[in-house]
C-alpha cells in the first residue's frame, strides 16, 4: 500500500490559490487606483498586471535567494 501524500494534488492547488489571488489584487488595485483617479488616462487593466507581475517576480526571487 502506499501512504504517501499526493504531492501532485497539493501543488496543482498551491498555483490555482496563487493564480486567483493574483487576479483579485489586481482587481482590486486596478480599481481602487481608477476610482481615486489615481491612474492615467491611458493605462488599462493589462498595465497594472504588468506591474503586479512584477512585484510577484520580486518576491519570488527574494524568496528563493533567501533559501
Amino acid at each position: 500500500m502506499n501512504f504517501e501524500p499526493n504531492k501532485s494534488a497539493e501543488k496543482t492547488g498551491e498555483i490555482a490559490g496563487y493564480t486567483v489571488s493574483y487576479f483579485l489584487f489586481t482587481t482590486i488595485l486596478f480599481y481602487i487606483l481608477f476610482f481615486l483617479k489615481k491612474m492615467p488616462e491611458t493605462w488599462s487593466y493589462f498595465h497594472i498586471m504588468e506591474i503586479t507581475a512584477i512585484i510577484a517576480v520580486i518576491g519570488l526571487l527574494v524568496k528563493r535567494l533567501l533559501k
